[in-house]
């Protein structure tokens, strides 16, 4: 069965005495826990031990990781699962990268990113000539290097004419632990409280620092979802002085406690923009 409750033929079973040069998994949600008993794993395990190239996107590498098979590799998977992953399996090397080849595993978040992979092995096995063709067959712009980003950045979205807003974002994306203040931000990034809030409500509706509240809640719905941190700890992380503040503040904005939230399941994310 497939996602969203389709049914998905596939070709034959995963043969792990296969003589395949090149596997990829693909996966489109956070799995529950693997084991090395699960059928899957255990003929991906088997195909590790020989020269194939194996690979993942979305959230393919969780079952790469769950055979052994990205120790002390570089390995990235769709933003929105890393935290989920990087806690799991603490002994890879999580990048945020569009894409990751570390020998012979490859990696990348999905989406277009597959399209970016794909032209880079290309590149690699029969050079950039071939590369750019089938790149310029598809219509593509450029490829894409693994060091671009996997999120649209803000500047994509309100214009390269915003510096200061783009500069505002950036600080409070690095600063979800320990919050600045709107005073710190503005004098941060050299424009007056007024400016900064004037710039947020024409081009986010919102003043800065209830979109900081939503960047940083955001983070802590995602991790709920996704760790197994405990609640406070998830809230101090997250900004919050306590527990108490923290549970508030998450009621009030997504009308729902975080204990209650974690129990629902998986949910989207929340977008604040």
């Amino acid at each position: 069965m497939g996602a969203h409750g389709r049914t998905q033929a596939v070709d034959g079973v995963l043969d792990p005495a296969a003589a395949l040069p090149i596997l990829f998994v693909a996966a489109s949600e956070l799995p529950r826990a693997l084991s090395t008993s699960d059928p899957t794993v255990a003929a991906l395990a088997e195909l590790g031990r020989g020269p194939c190239l194996l690979g993942g996107w979305h959230a393919g590498p969780f079952w790469l990781a769950a055979a052994g098979l990205l120790k002390g590799c570089r390995a990235t998977l769709h933003w929105s699962l890393q935290e989920a992953f990087a806690e799991r399996y603490p002994q890879v090397i999580v990048s945020a990268a569009l894409f990751e080849v570390d020998r012979d595993r490859a990696t990348c978040g999905g989406g277009l990113a597959v399209a970016d992979l794909l032209l880079h092995l290309a590149a690699r096995r029969h050079g950039a000539d071939l590369a750019a063709s089938v790149a310029e067959n598809l219509l593509l712009e450029r490829i894409r290097g693994r060091d671009d980003r996997q999120r649209i950045p803000l500047m994509n979205r309100v214009g390269s004419n915003q510096p200061k807003l783009v500069q505002a974002v950036t600080l409070m994306e690095a600063n979800l632990e320990e919050p600045l203040t709107t005073d710190e931000i503005a004098r941060h990034v050299c424009v007056s409280r007024r400016q900064l809030e004037r710039l947020f409500m024409q081009h986010l509706e919102h003043v800065p620092s209830q979109y900081y509240l939503a960047l940083r809640l955001n983070r802590a719905r995602q991790m709920l979802r996704q760790t197994s941190k405990s609640i406070i700890q998830i809230g101090l992380s997250c900004g919050f002085s306590s527990g108490p503040h923290f549970s508030s503040a998450y009621r009030n904005h997504f009308k729902i406690t975080p204990r209650e939230d974690r129990q629902r399941g998986t949910v989207r994310t929340e977008a604040v923009d």
